[in-house]
């Protein structure tokens, strides 16, 4: 697929003027282009290097080919934006659908609602900023927070272990845990944390990057999270219901963006999505899900014995994505690829090799190979063999409510598939 013409065509003001009112040069590639030849900053170009999103290899005379590693999403600074799009030209809503129904099993179709801007970055932003001020139009959302604390009154509950541990023979203080009412809950952390990250991102508009901070400054009592933290759990309730859409689309930006305040000349920003593991896990778990309604449990990357050896270190071990067990046996074996044989360098060969494995490996008949894309599902018989590859397409261009009704159609004709055999088989 070709490569997107980059634009250095200006902006509107506000839009894509950096900190020192320099225009910023925005490329655009496709995440399976060759890439493009441009002028960049040495800065600029280790920063582009260092994002995971795409490499800058020098050429001389300040031009550098950027080339896309396998990765979408964006890299800022206050001189380039560098957006490596998904194929098929996937919009910020579907990718977020994808993001947050692997990370979590049943994420509803409304979960997450983006604003579809040309700008990666604009879009992120507004749609937080949408997605907050509707989160805390009714005030700040107040929760029960557990406290440990040492004091010298009884308030809740004394804590004896600890108290003999820490303060033997002593009366006061006295360790004790108390339940308080109040601001600083998982939920708010994680909303704060967010709209942090993104109005520290270069080149954000000025009218958005104030709605930002107005709706964080609602959050000035709640504890900044740490970097490199982990996020605080938090669990759906009729509570919190005003909150999830927002908290969804924080916790998507707190694991896949980065963003660097720095003097005005080192302000970087990053989002990077590996769409092979996202397409892995997406179609992983929401099979799983799918699958549930029929006998039998589903297994993830399932580990499966290729070769037979004496010592563990000599054994061959492959690992399809998924497996459908029925009696703790194998029955049905399900691989997911994002990278398609109509794509640019796929090999079909290689994928059907691999589903054939599984089939021997297992001992079952039938593999089934999913990939992103339009177009019929087809069945390859493998010769010399009683073994069947079946290659079923995943439009991801499709309403999210669609994509799900493809899976459950998949998981509908592999369990048919394994009644039909058992059957043959009597």
């Amino acid at each position: 697929m070709a490569a997107l013409r980059a634009s250095s065509r200006p902006r509107p003001a506000g839009r894509n003027l950096a900190p020192g009112s320099q225009p910023v040069r925005r490329l655009v590639l496709d995440e399976l282009s060759g890439g493009v030849i441009e002028r960049l900053d040495p800065a600029s170009a280790a920063f582009v290097n260092g994002s995971g999103l795409a490499n800058a290899s020098p050429m001389g005379m300040g031009l550098y080919r950027v080339e896309p590693v396998g990765k979408v999403g964006s890299v800022r600074t206050p001189t380039v934006q560098l957006e490596v799009r998904p194929k098929d030209r996937l919009g910020l809503g579907r990718l977020l659908f994808l993001l947050g129904y692997a990370g979590d099993q049943g994420f509803r179709e409304d979960s997450v609602a983006a604003v579809e801007e040309a700008d990666m970055w604009s879009a992120l932003a507004e749609s937080l900023a949408q997605l907050a001020d509707r989160a805390l139009s009714r005030g700040v959302l107040r929760g029960y927070l557990t406290v440990d604390e040492a004091l010298r009154t009884v308030k809740g509950r004394i804590r004896i272990s600890d108290q003999i541990s820490r303060r033997p023979g002593m009366l006061v203080p006295l360790e004790v845990s108390y339940d308080e009412f109040t601001e600083d809950i998982a939920e708010n952390r994680i909303l704060r944390a967010a709209l942090e990250r993104m109005s520290q991102v270069p080149g954000v508009r000025p009218e958005v990057l104030s709605r930002l901070r107005q709706l964080k400054g609602k959050l000035a009592a709640v504890t900044r999270l740490q970097s490199g933290a982990p996020l605080p759990v938090w669990r759906a309730s009729r509570m919190n219901t005003r909150y999830q859409g927002a908290l969804r689309l924080a916790e998507v930006i707190l694991r896949h963006a980065s963003a660097e305040a720095g003097d005005g000349t080192q302000q970087s920003a990053s989002f990077v999505v590996d769409m092979s593991v996202v397409f892995e896990d997406f179609v992983g778990k929401a099979l799983r899900e799918a699958m549930a309604a029929y006998p039998g449990q589903m297994r993830l990357r399932y580990n499966a014995l290729l070769t037979e050896a004496v010592r563990d270190s000599d054994r061959i071990v492959v690992q399809p994505g998924a497996v459908h067990l029925l009696g703790g046996r194998p029955v049905v074996v399900y691989d997911a690829k994002y990278q398609a044989a109509a794509d640019a360098g796929a090999s079909l060969t290689g994928d059907h090799y691999r589903m054939l494995a599984y089939c021997t490996s297992l001992q079952v008949p039938m593999a089934w190979l999913v990939y992103p894309g339009a177009g019929e599902i087809k069945l390859r018989r493998i010769l010399n063999t009683d073994m069947d590859v079946v290659e079923f397409p995943l439009d991801l261009s499709r309403p999210p409510s669609e994509i799900l009704a493809s899976v459950a159609d998949l998981a509908q004709q592999s369990w048919g598939e394994v009644v039909r055999q058992a059957t043959i088989s009597r």
